[in-house]
This record gives C-alpha cells, sequence and structure tokens, in this order.
C-alpha cells in the first residue's frame, strides 16, 4: 500500500514539473510595444507598429502555452529617460516580459541596457545603430529590421556605383546619425570615394536652411541625409527650394522607407534611392500581409511595421519551443531558430542578436510610372543578408563564442 502511495505521488510530482517546465510564469505573456507616437517618426513606426503587434498575436492564436498573450503600449517621445521609466514601470509592476519596436537609436540603447540589467528580452525594429549587436549587445537583446550599415552598404553603394564618388553629410544630432554617418563614410571611402564635410541638425528642426547652405556650398556629389522620418521629408523638401537637386547635386536618403515617401509625394521623392528590408509589392508573400495590413489601418507597411509583426511572431514561436516564458531559455531559442516569413527569407540570428536577412535596393518611381496606389518603388537589386550586415564574429560584441 505504502508503496503503492510514494508510485502516486512520484508520478504526480513528475507530472507538475512537466506542467511547470510548459507554462508562462505569471499566467500570462505580456509585450511592451515602445516607440514615438506623436514626434517626427510617428509614421516611420507609430501606432501601426502597434497594429502589426497585434496582428501578429492574433494570427498567433492569441494564447502561448495554454495562456492569454497581452500587448500594452507606450509613446516614448524620443527621450531615453522617459522611455527607461516606462519600461522599468513595465518590468517591475506589470509584468511585462518582452519590449519591441524601440524607434530612435538612444532610446533602444537606454532600454537594451535596462532590459540586459533586469533580465528581459528587447526586440528592436525601429532603430538603427550597430552599437545595439557591437560594444553594447546584450544576450537579451536582438536587432531585427535594419541597421545602418545595411543601409550604407544599400543606398551609400549605389551612388557611389553611379559616379557619386564625393559626400557631404547632413546628420541627426544623436547616436542614430552618428552611426549612419560613419557606415557611410567608411563604405564611400572603402570604394574610392571621399567625404568633404558634414553638419549636424538637432532632431525634429524645422528649417533646415543653414545646414542645406553648407552643403550645397560644399560642391559634393551627393550629400547624405543621415537623418529620418519626417526630418527627411523636410530636408528634402527645402533643398528643392534652395535648387540644389536642380543645380547637379544629388540627395541620398539613407534612411527613407515608403511611409514618409508617402507623406512627401511622388512628385518630390522621385528618383531617390533608398534601401529597405521588406516592400509589401515585392511578391505575394509580400502583398498578402500588406493588403491585411491596409485594411486594418489604411496604408501599406514599411519594413518597420513588417519588421515589428515578424519579431512578436518569432517571439511567441521561440517561447512555444523553449516551453517557457523564462528569458534565458526564450534568447536561446530565437538564436537558434531559423527566420522565415513573408519579412525575412532564410533569416537567421547572430550570436550577436542581429537577425541576419536579405535588403533591398529601391528607387522611387516618377509619377505616373506606378500601377496602383502606394506602388511607389522599383527593385533595384537585392542585398544578400550576409553582404548587408556585418560579420557577428567581427561585431565587437564580447558576446560571441
Amino acid at each position: 500500500m505504502r508503496k503503492n502511495i510514494v508510485t502516486s505521488l512520484a508520478i504526480l510530482l513528475a507530472g507538475s514539473t512537466a506542467a511547470l517546465a510548459q507554462s508562462a510564469s505569471d499566467g500570462k505573456v505580456k509585450i511592451g510595444i515602445l516607440n514615438d507616437q506623436s514626434g517626427v517618426y510617428a509614421d516611420f513606426g507609430g501606432k501601426s507598429s502597434v497594429e502589426a503587434a497585434k496582428m501578429a498575436i492574433e494570427d498567433f492564436g492569441g494564447k502561448v502555452l495554454d495562456v492569454p498573450v497581452e500587448l500594452v503600449d507606450a509613446d516614448h517621445q524620443n527621450k531615453p529617460d522617459i522611455a527607461s521609466n516606462i519600461a522599468r514601470q513595465w518590468y517591475d509592476t506589470e509584468q511585462v516580459d518582452a519590449i519591441m519596436e524601440l524607434t530612435t537609436s538612444s532610446v533602444a540603447l537606454a532600454v537594451q541596457a535596462l532590459s540586459k540589467e533586469k533580465k528581459k528580452i528587447n526586440m528592436v525594429t525601429g532603430a538603427a545603430t550597430t552599437d545595439l549587436t557591437g560594444k553594447q549587445c546584450s544576450p537579451y537583446g536582438f536587432h531585427w529590421a535594419y541597421d545602418t550599415h545595411a543601409l550604407a552598404v544599400g543606398t551609400g553603394g549605389a551612388l557611389v556605383k553611379q559616379g557619386g564618388d564625393s559626400w557631404f553629410f547632413l546628420t541627426a544630432d544623436y547616436a542614430f546619425g552618428y552611426s549612419l554617418e560613419e557606415q557611410t563614410g567608411t563604405f564611400v571611402k572603402s570604394a574610392g570615394g571621399n567625404v568633404v564635410g558634414a553638419v549636424r541638425h538637432p532632431l525634429a528642426t524645422n528649417d533646415f536652411s543653414s545646414f542645406l547652405l553648407q552643403a550645397q556650398s560644399s560642391g559634393a556629389k551627393v550629400i547624405g541625409l543621415a537623418n529620418a522620418g519626417l526630418d527627411t521629408a523636410n530636408a528634402i523638401k527645402q533643398a528643392a527650394e534652395f535648387g540644389i537637386t536642380a543645380g547637379g547635386q544629388n540627395l541620398a536618403a539613407l534612411l527613407f522607407t515608403l511611409a514618409e515617401v508617402h507623406g512627401l509625394g511622388v512628385e518630390a521623392a522621385q528618383g531617390l534611392t533608398l534601401t529597405e528590408g521588406y516592400y509589401w509589392n515585392l511578391d505575394d508573400q509580400s502583398r498578402e500581409f500588406g493588403k491585411r495590413f491596409f485594411e486594418r489601418t489604411g496604408k501599406m507597411p514599411n519594413m518597420i511595421h513588417a519588421g515589428t509583426y515578424s519579431s512578436v511572431m518569432q517571439y511567441l514561436k521561440a517561447i512555444e519551443k523553449a516551453g517557457t516564458d523564462e528569458t534565458e531559455a526564450v534568447a536561446k531559442a530565437l538564436h537558434e531558430m531559423p527566420v522565415d516569413d513573408f519579412f525575412a527569407r532564410n533569416g537567421k540570428v547572430g550570436a550577436n542578436g542581429r537577425m541576419i536577412h536579405d535588403m533591398y535596393l529601391l528607387q522611387v518611381k516618377k509619377p505616373g510610372e506606378s500601377d496602383e496606389p502606394w506602388d511607389y518603388f522599383n527593385v533595384l537589386s537585392t542585398i544578400p543578408g550576409d553582404e548587408a550586415y556585418i560579420d557577428p564574429a567581427k561585431s565587437g560584441c564580447e558576446l560571441v563564442k
């Protein structure tokens, strides 16, 4: 009799252990989308990224490991201190398991540092600096959609090949701008070009006149816009007013996406060369997601929106694979699992957290060339992921093994 009781208890204990192993720590999985929802990058990511995250959760079934998946979001206003305070509150009191999107490099670096301290997952789609997978990498940090090196290889490389061998940079005065200027400048020089100068402007400035006059007087063949969002759009508009492109200088929009082209208009943006990690009209897979996204938002997605969907979906798949939402186990699964969806074909995650996938060199069509609304780009070439991104072993990340 006693032996039967002991045996029964052992079976119950084993069953309980197995159940715990296949469970979420607090009866739910909670994801936070933290980005700019009211400022210069609101169209770049913003509420549309939140909607993309909702789509991923719904498509996954709304649950993982038989517990509900919850989503919260907040506007960090492009301020690292505000972002860090929100992230700390989410981690400490609101049981958020992972924070994603994180537009603005200074914000992403701050939140990644906090996430590393708290041993929490963060997945960046909106920020660009390679420091996220370089000198400030984290075992729990992942960089998903693009980075400054990929943009430099794509747009910078294309223009140097076309004869744009002298550059002047108009750079946003924070980590993202510095990184984009440095990466593109290095690539220009290695291709035989030279950088004749640079000027830095405040984030979200409305007046680019003094900066553009310096760029114009430099005589550089290419003015590299190392900024993004409304800053890039405003710089392009004001450059036209100064007759810069009419005078023979070319503008290189180093981070410009479908959302900004739509806001600026094809008339003003025509002929611009840019690089994205996703284009809704690339193929049937891309179009299927794009049209579903359009039905919910009234706009087609850019690489930030599509990348946010992909990162949320991959995170939930990693929890399912790990059988738990415990950070170490999920991070291990994220590093091991291939990424193969409409966003990334045959993607892979390096030891430094960089998700390596193909990028696309695009050119804005001329007015009248589009076959349908939002059909703004000609695809000039595909840039293989191994060419677009820094080899993880050479990234400067101490985590590489």
